[in-house]
């Protein structure tokens, strides 16, 4: 690893369902995994869109129509593995280049025909520049990646009930 090379986000959770229900749960009802306050738009948020398929956006459109694409999906193996484009800099403004992008993988991995492990790792964290180690922060805290894998956790839980 390079001075400069940030090491990336690895967090994990155990899902009671088979793998095809996760992955279909995490790209279906993304809009609800995703917090409202997590917002860029000048509107409250009236849907967040995650388009399965490569080159598809993902995207928050708020209540007056306007709309913020900040990730773009580039990889889809369902229901294994997603990767997708995070596009958004350390201060939370969309980057002007794509390859100045950081990634995000989630792997959903079958443990036994009726759980999986759902593996997100969010990546090329250094590509954001000098403010990137901030961004890393962000994203490992408590109001990042993990408040969306708790959500996740609670709406398939909540399914099962």
């Amino acid at each position: 690893m390079s001075a400069h090379e940030i090491p990336p986000v690895r967090l994990d959770i155990h899902l009671e369902v088979p793998p095809h229900r996760a992955y279909e749960t995490f790209v279906g009802e993304f809009d609800r995994i995703k917090p409202r306050e997590h917002n860029l738009l000048t509107v409250p948020i009236a849907e967040t869109v995650f388009e399965a398929r490569p080159g598809g956006a993902i995207f928050d459109r708020g209540v007056d129509g306007s709309v913020c694409r900040w990730g773009e999906v580039l990889y889809l193996d369902p229901p294994y593995r997603l990767v997708f484009a995070w596009l958004l800099d350390p201060d939370y403004s969309l980057v002007a280049d794509r390859r100045d992008a950081s990634e995000v993988e989630v792997r959903f991995i079958d443990v036994d025909g009726r759980s999986t492990r759902v593996e997100l790792e969010h990546r090329h964290i250094e590509r954001h520049g000098e403010r990137a180690p901030s961004l890393r922060d962000d994203v490992a805290g408590n109001n990042g990646w993990p408040i969306y894998l708790h959500q996740f956790t609670m709406i398939i839980q909540e399914a099962a009930t």
